[in-house]
C-alpha cells in the first residue's frame, strides 16, 4: 500500500487559518481531486468539518478523531482513533493508494509511514494558525524530488505557487 501525503503550504509554514485555506488556488483544489478521486483519504475531525463535513465523492473516508458522537452522523464514513489504526483500516480495506490530507497533526503522525508527497508550495507568508510539521526535504538521504512544476499568478490564483513531488528513499 502506497501512502502519500497531501499539502499545500506557504513559505511560513502556514497550512490553515481559522478551519480554512488561507488562499485561493483553484489549480491545487483540482490537483487534489484528481489525484485522490478513487482511492482512501485519511484526514482529522477539523479537516472533514473544513471540507463540508461530508465525504468527497469517489473517495473512501478515514477520518481520525476522538469524539465518539459524530460517529453516528456519518453513516458513510469511517473512524479511526489514530493514524496507525487509520493505516490499518485502509490496508484491510484493500486499498493500493492512502492519501493523507491533513491536518498538522495527522501529518505529523503519519510523516514516518510516508512513500510519497504531493506538495504545492504557496509562495507567500499568510496569517494562519495551523502550520505544518518541520520537515526537511532537502534532506538527500531521505527524500528525492521528483518533479517541479512552477506557476505563477494570475486571475483566478493571486499567490505563485508550485507542484512538487518528493519520493522517500
Amino acid at each position: 500500500m502506497e501512502i502519500i501525503l497531501i499539502s499545500a503550504v506557504a513559505e511560513n509554514g502556514v497550512i490553515g487559518h481559522k478551519n480554512t485555506l488561507p488562499w485561493s488556488l483553484p489549480n491545487d483544489l483540482k490537483q487534489f481531486k484528481e489525484l485522490t478521486k478513487g482511492h482512501t483519504l485519511i484526514m482529522g475531525r477539523r479537516t472533514f468539518e473544513s471540507v463540508g463535513g461530508r465525504p468527497l465523492p469517489n473517495r473512501k473516508h478515514v477520518i481520525v478523531t476522538t469524539m465518539q458522537e459524530i460517529l453516528s452522523e456519518h453513516p458513510d464514513v469511517e473512524f479511526s482513533y489514530s493514524v496507525n489504526n487509520a493505516l490499518s483500516i485502509a490496508r484491510n480495506s484493500g486499498a493500493e493508494k492512502v492519501f493523507i490530507a491533513g491536518g498538522a497533526r495527522i501529518y505529523k503522525e503519519a510523516l514516518p509511514f510516508v512513500t510519497k508527497v504531493y506538495l504545492t508550495r504557496v509562495f507567500a507568508e499568510p496569517v494562519g494558525d495551523t502550520k505544518f510539521p518541520e520537515v526537511n526535504f532537502e534532506d538527500k538521504g531521505t527524500w528525492e524530488n521528483v518533479s517541479e512544476i512552477h506557476h505563477t499568478t494570475d486571475e483566478k490564483h493571486v499567490y505563485p505557487y508550485a507542484f512538487i513531488e518528493y519520493r522517500r528513499k
